[in-house]
């Protein structure tokens, strides 16, 4: 795609926005920034970035004679692709793209991309190390933090890029196309913004829409919604699975992590020997091995990582023990899916701290999932209500309300014993409360320090 001169609408200033601009600038694309936050004042949005601050700002309405000069619209991931003013530049026919098809189309060199509900930041951090440890020229982008667009300018044919993608960057990509794909899991999340979860299944297995019979795509064949998929994709599929033995693919058989190929196993290695909890990043790690294998990548080079790699950030986190209590920030449980793992990799009675922003989500198999090992449930955020009218129904009464994480951090402390764990995992984002779920997982961190013994 060719951006020298043509007249190009970034909609969204934050991060993902001000690297869009960015790599337009280079590409010598003359900008329009946009956002729908019409209390900014230009001057704001222009100190921002460099690439702001010679392209035209519009705050709050975009004129429909901006509209007129368009050839291209670029959308951050957090803008909606369905409303009223994205629908009205579809109508008049002007091409929308996203912040990963930008960078796809200026960048160079192969990509392996992740998607999934739960656990795309761990498998593509894993798996940034592993391709980390066996080629010289890798970037490990998208959702994990880094924009893809920020490195586009910097990848050579010699770049091997692994990117974490969300369902929203999904929803505008065009030619977008991975060498290889994996698709983790699919469970409920960001109706909010999908409206059905046909519509969110869609988008996820788009990621797949461009590979060829020559490209990979590895799915969980645990995922039933995954499975069926699998069957009718072009490229070469390879599954995982955490509950059987497969002739073909990745599995847990007791703690050993094995490949198969017709029916022919081959050890890989224990989870013993891995610092991760739980079977959900057994999944994960057994997704990044088969995503770099597929790749190229030696088993043993891959096991030369696998057993060194520490839990992400925010991830079932252990932050510190106080008089015998464990805490744990798994701040990046921000549906009940992710939460469900979170619980289920304690190995001790848990004070478990939920709540926050309102995605409509539904608690239940959440709340079933507490299985005896939550001694109580301490609620903060918009959903406090809500989760507690799921938990009762479920049979669970032990709830506590409270107005800040502060005070919900104290109450699991002070009814904490030796022996206990306490654990952030709100099932929810964090948006009503906080700027992010790594805010809230941070000021979790920080409160829990400064506890007193």
């Amino acid at each position: 795609m060719e951006f020298t001169g043509k007249k190009v609408l970034i909609v969204g200033t934050g991060k993902s926005g001000v690297a869009a601009a960015e790599l337009l600038q280079k590409k010598q694309a003359d900008l329009i920034i946009f956002d729908g936050n019409k209390e900014l004042k230009e001057e704001q949005v222009k100190e921002k970035s460099g690439a702001f601050s010679d392209a035209e700002i519009v705050l709050g309405e975009l004129p429909e004679s901006v509209m007129e000069k368009l050839d291209l619209v670029v959308l951050s991931p957090g803008v909606p692709t369905d409303l009223p003013m994205v629908n009205a530049i579809r109508d008049k026919k002007i091409p929308i793209i996203g912040e990963i098809e930008l960078a796809y189309q200026c960048a160079k060199g192969k990509i392996l991309a992740i998607t999934g509900t739960n656990g795309k930041t761990t498998t593509t951090a894993l798996l940034g190390e592993i391709m980390k440890n066996y080629f010289s020229d890798v970037k490990v982008v998208g959702n994990i933090g880094i924009p893809y667009t920020s490195v586009a300018a910097d990848t050579t044919e010699e770049t091997v890029t692994v990117a974490e993608i969300s369902s929203f960057q999904l929803e505008t990509a065009v030619e977008f196309r991975p060498e290889v794909s994996a698709i983790l899991n699919i469970t409920p999340d960001h109706l909010n913004r999908h409206h059905t979860m046909e519509n969110y299944i869609a988008a996820k297995e788009s990621i797949t829409k461009n590979q060829t019979a020559d490209d990979i795509c590895v799915l969980n064949y645990e995922d039933e919604v995954l499975r069926e998929f699998g069957a009718g994709l072009q490229t070469k599929v390879i599954y995982f699975s955490s509950a059987r033995k497969l002739e073909n693919g990745y599995y847990l058989d007791g703690t050993d992590i094995c490949r198969a190929v017709d029916g022919k196993a081959e050890h890989i290695c224990n989870v013993e020997e891995l610092n991760l909890l739980g079977k959900h990043n057994y999944e994960n790690v057994m997704a990044a091995t088969a995503m770099a294998a597929g790749f190229g990548v030696p088993l043993e080079k891959i096991k030369e990582v696998l057993v060194r790699f520490q839990a992400v950030e925010h991830r079932i986190e252990y932050v510190t023990e106080k008089r015998g209590v464990k805490f744990y920030n798994d701040s990046k449980g921000t549906n009940p899916d992710a939460a469900i793992q979170g619980i289920r990799a304690m190995n001790r009675p848990t004070l478990l701290i939920g709540g926050g922003y309102d995605k409509q989500s539904e608690y239940d198999e959440w709340i079933q999932a507490f299985d005896g090992k939550v001694k109580k449930l301490v609620l903060i955020g918009a959903t406090k209500e809500k989760i507690a009218a799921a938990a009762k129904k479920c049979g669970f009464f032990d709830i506590v309300f409270t107005d800040s994480l502060e005070e919900a951090i104290q109450i699991c402390y002070d009814n904490a014993k030796d022996g206990d764990a306490v654990l952030l995992s709100p099932a929810c984002a964090s948006w009503d409360m906080f700027k992010s779920y790594e805010q809230r997982g941070d000021i979790f961190k920080e409160i829990v320090r400064n506890l007193k013994e």
